[in-house]
């Protein structure tokens, strides 16, 4: 964080024809709050050098389970110059260095993507974006964190310029039911107050540019779901890159195939300013 205070007027100074002084005034620079959330930061440190800023958001699942959203991000500033990558800890979860963020994480059943938990990513997100504020942001979201993503970009489209959705439960309910026929448990079934990144797609900006990527072999979140949401956002006149990647099941955050599309829309979207 860092703060800026104007220089003060040099002693007191005096109105032409008059001798009485003038107070000095002393104005100081907005002072942004820090994040809400846990944040790793990789990439560029000076907020004024950086072109284009990632963030990330993990999946579903303990530190254990899900792919390694850090390893991610420090990729992804290798691969794009003049960037910087924020790696955030959706609320209730931690990391396997004991780091965590305020808040109560989901059981696990499509019961995490709230309209709370969306508002306290959507304001990390929105202080980063005032922070980095000559850069693009791209919002990448695995797995969970896609749907997040997704429905941040219908709900608060102002805050990101593109994203990335790795392995998205794009369309919740039917995605629920598959989960049900699977794991054959009555959890899957219970109403939950998710919001469906399908519904919230009339939210997206025509501006906006999207990579969405599934491996073929995904059995939790198949090709169909991220199929139906590239084509509302089509349907909307959103760019929008679809890949179904060969052989590939769930864990495909680190895959190649998701560095290489990020960096194609960094280097796609315009400069700001």
């Amino acid at each position: 964080m860092r703060s800026r205070i104007l220089p003060a007027l040099a002693g007191l100074a005096l109105v032409a024809g008059c001798t009485t002084p003038v107070a000095t005034v002393h104005t100081a620079a907005k002072v942004e709050p820090a994040l809400n959330l846990h944040a790793r930061n990789f990439g560029a440190t000076a907020p004024d050098t950086v072109r284009t800023l990632v963030v990330v958001l993990h999946g579903d699942g303990s530190p254990e389970a899900r792919s390694d959203h850090y390893r991610f991000a420090e990729s992804v500033t290798q691969a794009i110059p003049n960037s910087a990558a924020v790696a955030l800890l959706r609320p209730g979860y931690g990391d396997m260095a004991g780091n965590r963020s305020p808040g109560q994480a989901g059981m696990g059943f499509g019961d995490d993507y709230t309209q709370q938990h969306i508002d306290a990513v959507a304001e990390s997100i929105g202080i980063l974006r005032r922070r980095f504020a000559g850069a693009r942001l791209i919002l990448v979201g695995d797995s969970g964190g896609a749907a997040i993503a997704a429905d941040i970009a219908g709900i608060r489209p102002d805050l990101l310029d593109a994203m990335v959705l790795v392995g998205c439960p794009c369309a919740l309910p039917e995605w629920r039911k598959g989960m049900q026929k699977q794991r054959h448990g009555a959890a899957w079934a219970t109403p939950v107050a998710s919001l469906d990144p399908l519904k919230t797609a009339g939210g997206v900006m025509p501006g906006l540019r999207a990579a969405v990527l599934v491996g073929l072999n995904d059995k939790i979140t198949p090709p169909a779901l991220s199929r139906a949401y590239a084509e509302a956002l089509a349907l909307r006149g959103i760019a929008t890159d679809l890949r179904i990647v060969p052989g590939r099941g769930h864990d495909l955050l680190n895959d190649s195939e998701v560095l290489a599309a990020t960096t194609r829309l960094a280097a796609a979207l315009p400069t700001k300013g």
